[in-house]
């Protein structure tokens, strides 16, 4: 061989070990990327993954059960509009037992601003606004606060990564998230999110107090549009105080011709 050819050899072989050493390089960065920043990247491609789905409906079933086992049943109609640019809209009917009848919640999320909510209570025939200092506090009665019913908006929180580990036969991004929100209720959330699917598998609260309250499982999804999974089921239980709160949810459907129209306080009154 000659002296060229094994010269061209070496800086072939020299140029190839460059480019796995760098290749390596940069999966190990990768890696030990900051927690911060990846559990942001995480969550920022969760919020990504369910975009376009413009408007939908549902009928649900609303379990309650105290410590002891008894159960209260609740049925209701929601409503939810995709906004560009913002928080999402959602109004949510009561229709049964009779003595809750026509009651209706109506939510504004938003990215930045605090939330809109109202609830309206036809036995009283008024509109009582949620105050942000009191989003914490149940809704309806159920272990799921009002600040549960906003729709998720990245910027609400601040995030880290923790670990990534088995749930079920998916494998899970864990990560925490910080509300950013001074009237949260919780100082700190831990969630389970698949991957690459991006479904949302449990959420732990802690409360003000550090401690774990409550725990969100959510299973039994179901992919519409091709794109968009929905939880057919989810349950709250309260580790406090032994009580729970389940969601089943039915007929989901998409691109319903709904608009800004059909979210509003009046439309709180004139729901059913």
């Amino acid at each position: 061989m000659k002296a060229s050819q094994r010269s061209f050899i070496g800086h072939r072989a020299a140029k190839y070990l460059l480019v796995s050493v760098m290749a390596m390089a940069t999966l190990a960065f990768a890696n030990e990327e900051a927690p911060e920043a990846r559990g942001l990247a995480i969550m920022q491609q969760a919020k990504a993954a369910n975009e376009g789905w413009i408007s939908s409906t549902a009928e649900m079933t609303m379990v309650l059960r105290n410590k002891r086992g008894d159960e209260s049943r609740r049925s209701m109609m929601t409503k939810s509009l995709e906004v560009q640019g913002d928080g999402d809209k959602s109004l949510t009917v009561f229709n049964q037992p009779r003595d809750i009848d026509g009651t209706a919640f109506l939510s504004f999320s938003h990215v930045l601003e605090a939330d809109e909510q109202w609830l309206y209570l036809p036995a009283l025939k008024r509109v009582k606004r949620i105050a942000s200092q009191n989003k914490s506090g149940p809704f309806m009665g159920s272990e799921f606060a009002y600040e549960d019913l906003s729709s998720f908006e990245v910027e609400k929180f601040t995030y880290r990564y923790l670990q990534t580990l088995a749930c079920g036969s998916d494998q899970c991004y864990v990560v925490e998230s910080y509300p950013v929100d001074k009237f949260s209720g919780y100082s700190k959330q831990v969630i389970w999110i698949d991957f690459p699917e991006y479904r949302i598998h449990k959420v732990e609260f802690y409360d003000k107090f550090k401690k774990h309250r409550k725990t969100l499982s959510l299973s039994d999804y179901q992919q519409y549009e091709d794109k968009f999974w929905r939880p057919k089921t989810q349950k709250m239980m309260n580790h406090v105080n032994g009580k729970s709160t389940d969601i089943y949810m039915e007929n989901i459907q998409f691109k319903t011709g709904l608009s800004d129209a059909d979210f509003n306080r009046n439309a709180l009154k004139r729901a059913r």
